[in-house]
């Protein structure tokens, strides 16, 4: 059974919403929605595995500790490797950001 990575979007919430879509051997596979999100400040995701993410819509800004910023629009994508602190910083306020992201 198929289906489309555009279809149920959750409406506005106060947190970003978390969907796993796949997990196999070590390898996870997510959606998330954000709605004009950020990480709080001073709060780092400091992730033990790699994580390759795209943004398929939206637009989103991803800060690195001690680096410069990362700006995203639809298409783009970024390898983050384990242990690389960063935060996503702003997501646009007006309109559904979704991110595909893989974990290994």
């Amino acid at each position: 059974m198929s289906k489309n990575i555009f279809e149920n979007i959750p409406k506005p919430a106060d947190d970003e919403f978390f969907e796993e879509l796949f997990s196999k051997d070590g390898v996870k596979i997510e959606r998330i929605v954000s709605y004009g999100h950020a990480t709080p400040e001073f709060e780092w995701y400091d992730q033990r595995r790699d994580e390759w993410v795209i943004l398929l819509k939206g637009e989103a800004v991803i800060t690195f500790l001690n680096e410069d910023e990362v700006r995203l629009r639809a298409g783009d994508y970024i390898n983050i490797p384990a242990h690389k602190k960063h935060r996503v910083s702003w997501t646009k306020p007006d309109e559904e950001s979704i991110w595909l992201a893989v974990h290994c």
